[in-house]
């Protein structure tokens, strides 16, 4: 129970720390066929002329509390200096940000309904080691996929697009520092990529599937990141748009990903839920605007808390997160699963307390505190929805 408690607590710190709301637009349009890289000399390669970048270099500024190695690994603020470049590399993936998609395909693989135990102490049927080592593969390979390889990825070609203005915010990340060469990020771009679509194709073989089911929805999420990161569209300037696609880039995605590699998705139901907690998702995404308001406002994003002021952006996020998750319960209510819609409730009212004692008094000054206590209850509720969904018959 400690164990899954520190997780769903690592999954909160990871919503927050997801993307830095710093996304100035980049002052160089984006070309992809520039994005092949070209080498130019025996240590680095550029995709450009080295005299087109604005990028600078600044010192760190490391935590002072002995964690900056912790957080170099982890891709958290305040990390140490590093020189290994496969460290380098770990930090632009942000592992930290990892375990809500790792999260979400264990939501996904208990709402498929399919997904055997070793040796399941609830269900004496299900007790087949080799059936349930071949599902625990699969689950891991489909948390590689998620977190390493596409999350990896998204973390990124989000730091790529952000690298000019890294170098005034935040000059101590791995780019603007020069700590790692543009073409080498430019490689490890296409790496993670190529690779997380490799691994999703070759889960679709494994699961047997004649659509490739997990490679399309791969290929659909690896889209999202890149619009949500890169101009002309770069979602992350616009507060609905950009914070609906980080809800569902960290709560449905990886739960469609997880369910179709073992079951199926074709209900609506299978669809809906999952769209409901993006929802969510974004009222969370917006905790993380507040603090950034006036530089956002400077810079012309149209956050939420921007276009609607920090009063009317925190009930929008109050009501985004409540509500869904009230509208979750209902339906599972309607399905004849009382106990589960109870267990949702229960839930849920931990959350509501939070809010009117955390978020709506001052969302600017208790933004990472409401998240540290209210989202381990927001994980759990998903959960709890996905076991309900694997659990219940839907043929009758």
């Amino acid at each position: 129970m400690k164990a899954t408690f520190l997780f769903s607590w690592l999954f909160s710190l990871s919503i927050c720390s997801a993307f830095s709301n710093n996304g100035l637009p980049s002052k160089t349009a984006f070309n992809p066929p520039a994005m092949l890289p070209k080498q130019t000399s025996p240590e680095s390669f550029y995709p450009f002329d080295e005299s087109s970048s604005t990028l600078m270099a600044a010192p760190n500024k490391e935590a002072d509390d002995g964690s900056g190695g912790v957080r170099q690994l982890l891709g958290l603020k305040g990390a140490s200096e590093e020189t290994d470049i496969w460290k380098i590399r770990l930090q632009l993936t942000k592992p930290v940000t990892w375990v809500p998609l790792v999260w979400g395909v264990m939501c996904g693989a208990a709402a498929s309904g399919n997904y055997h135990w070793m040796w399941n102490p609830f269900d004496e049927t299900d007790r087949d080691v080799l059936l349930g080592a071949t599902d625990a593969a699969k689950g891991f390979v489909a948390m590689i996929l998620a977190g390493p390889f596409l999350t990896g990825y998204t973390q990124t070609i989000n730091d790529w697009y952000d690298r000019e203005i890294d170098a005034i915010n935040e000059p101590y990340r791995p780019i603007p520092s020069g700590a790692i060469s543009e073409g080498e990020v430019i490689f490890q771009i296409w790496f993670l990529l190529l690779g997380g679509l490799g691994i999703a194709y070759g889960l679709d073989v494994w699961a047997g599937h004649d659509i490739p089911s997990v490679l399309l929805l791969s290929i659909f999420g690896s889209f999202i990141s890149y619009i949500y990161s890169a101009p002309p569209l770069k979602l992350k300037q616009n507060g609905w748009a950009g914070n609906y696609a980080l809800g569902a880039s960290y709560i449905s995605l990886p739960w469609w990903c997880g369910q179709a590699v073992f079951g199926t998705l074709d209900r609506p139901v299978y669809w809906i839920l999952p769209i409901l907690y993006s929802i969510a998702g974004l009222g969370i995404a917006i905790v993380n605007d507040f603090k950034s308001i006036e530089g956002d406002r400077a810079m012309g994003l149209n956050s939420l808390p921007v276009a609607f002021g920090i009063d009317g952006a925190k009930y929008i996020c109050a009501a985004s997160v409540t509500l869904t998750q009230l509208g979750v319960a209902a339906y599972i209510y309607s399905l004849g699963e009382t106990t589960y819609a109870l267990i949702l409730l229960g839930l849920l009212l931990p959350q509501i307390y939070f809010q009117a004692t955390l978020l709506l008094p001052d969302p600017v000054e208790n933004d990472v505190k409401y998240q540290a206590s209210a989202q381990p209850f927001f994980v759990f509720g998903i959960l709890a929805t996905a076991l309900c969904v694997g659990h219940h018959d839907f043929s009758v």
